[in-house]
């Protein structure tokens, strides 16, 4: 017989047919009820045995076994269920030692000695919810590009370009590590090298995104992205993945609306697929807050704040705006910021958070950011001290999207990389786009890791992805 999935079933209201139901058996009490799941959905459906089955057969069901179940779905007496599955056979299709099982129920693991065992991890009911999230999350960024006509371009994971010009690149070499191949000044041959030149893996992917934008108006990209930084906190990750959209004929205004348009298409799409998942997320969120003293406890459950970002709009404001509103602000005055604030600052995610969550209480794009601390590549604003970045910042994570109006002037663009030494030789095909047939273009990166963070409501970046790496941890 076909399986069925453990989903369809809880969906109908239909009984008093045969199925077969395949899963993990989450629990199994009186010898005659298994908790059955199969990570279809957040719910178990029960399976019910007869009593006086077979010994040897009872002994081997235990918390973490798979099965394979033949039976009739029938109506629920029990509280909590309309249907359940009365077994008239039961296999074991793979046994589970209990002594060393790490996921037995009683135990209730932290998610610290989860990311432990991140291969197990995916079988409990948080992680199985956020994964599912992510799955929409992810499927939403290309049906919201796909709907408005982009093209979604495939940029290259190993590149010779620094798009950010922070230097914390993975270098990609074949080189032997004891004895590489050395020039006369003792400096590395790279022109012995796999690819000849010095190569890393990617901090984004923009760059190659702008050159696909000068042929089919909009592009997006998705994929991963890797930072070299020494970092240990929870809003870090060395390999994540970044979505990149890229329009011509685009300016910073039509992108602050591209960018709020997409992050509320994704937070409804979710609500809208997965609600048991989210309203489950919601409880563990608010059963957290619940040991927090009353002063920091957010005012907002889950699903009230994903309301909230959907149905309103976000506030905009300048860098020189915020950093009023912070110098100004009480916060600032009894030295409650761990860093300064002054203008020309890059601002710090305690800055951001406090526009967000105590000031304006939504999400705030932030525009016109000084340009000594924003990328080459950002549109010089006439003032001769600003570019066109923008910022989106959100509650609870801080900033979330960064973008800006990409300068199309070649005088300018070359002007700037000489004075930030960036190689206009090795540069070429980038400038090629100002050469020849520029237009005014715009575009952003949106962390996917820090969006299903902030739905999801999880307090730690590494409990978002599937397997974390970070700084001296490459574990499965």
């Amino acid at each position: 017989m076909k399986r069925t999935k453990i989903k369809g079933i809880l969906k109908s209201d239909a009984t008093d047919y045969k199925v077969n139901v395949k899963g993990w058996v989450r629990s199994f009490r009186n010898n005659q009820f298994i908790a059955l799941n199969d990570g279809s959905c957040m719910g178990n459906i029960q399976v019910v045995i007869e009593l006086g089955a077979d010994e040897a057969l009872l002994k081997r069901i235990t918390t973490g076994a798979s099965i394979s179940v033949d039976g009739t779905v029938i109506a629920s007496l029990g509280k909590g269920q309309k249907v359940e599955v009365k077994a008239d056979s039961v296999t074991i299709l793979g046994d589970c030692d209990t002594e060393q099982y790490p996921l037995q129920l009683k135990n209730k693991p932290s998610l610290e000695y989860l990311r432990e065992i991140a291969h197990l991890r995916f079988r409990t009911n948080t992680f199985g919810a956020i994964f599912r999230v992510r799955h929409s999350l992810a499927y939403a960024v290309h049906k919201f590009y796909n709907d408005r006509g982009f093209v979604y371009l495939h940029t290259p994971i190993v590149t010779a370009s620094d798009a950010e010009g922070a230097g914390e690149m993975f270098r990609v070499s074949t080189l032997p590590f004891d004895n590489p191949p050395r020039n006369e000044d003792g400096t590395i041959d790279f022109k012995e090298d796999f690819f000849g030149r010095c190569t890393n893996l990617t901090v984004s992917g923009q760059l190659e995104a702008e050159l696909g934008a000068m042929a089919f108006s909009e592009v997006y990209t998705f994929g991963p992205t890797f930072r070299a930084e020494n970092s240990n906190t929870a809003r870090h990750l060395a390999e994540f993945w970044m979505i990149e959209p890229e329009v011509a004929f685009n300016d910073i205004h039509d992108n602050m609306d591209l960018a709020e348009d997409f992050i509320r298409y994704l937070i409804a799409y979710v609500m809208e697929h997965n609600k048991e998942d989210l309203e489950f997320l919601a409880q563990r969120l608010a059963d957290e807050e619940k040991q927090k003293p009353m002063n920091e406890r957010s005012e907002l459950g889950l699903v009230e704040k994903l309301e909230f970002v959907v149905n309103n709009k976000f506030e905009r404001i300048t860098y020189t705006e915020a950093i009023d509103i912070l110098l100004n602000s009480a916060h600032y005055k009894k030295k409650k910021f761990q860093y300064d604030v002054s203008w020309g600052i890059d601002l710090q995610s305690e800055h951001e958070r406090y526009l967000v969550e105590k000031h304006f209480k939504k999400p705030v794009i932030v525009t016109g950011y000084p340009k000594d601390i924003k990328a080459f590549y950002m549109r010089q604003n006439d003032d001769g001290k600003t570019v066109a970045a923008m910022d989106i910042l959100a509650p609870g994570i801080g900033e979330i999207v960064g973008g800006s109006q990409r300068d199309e002037r070649l005088d300018k663009l070359t002007q700037r990389m000489n004075e930030m030494h960036i190689p206009t030789d090795e540069m070429y095909w980038y400038l090629d786009t100002r050469r020849f047939g520029t237009v005014p273009h715009a575009g952003f990166g949106l962390g996917f890791e820090r969006m299903v963070l902030f739905v999801t409501g999880m307090g730690n970046i590494r409990d978002v992805i599937p397997f974390p790496r970070t700084p001296k941890n490459a574990e499965f």
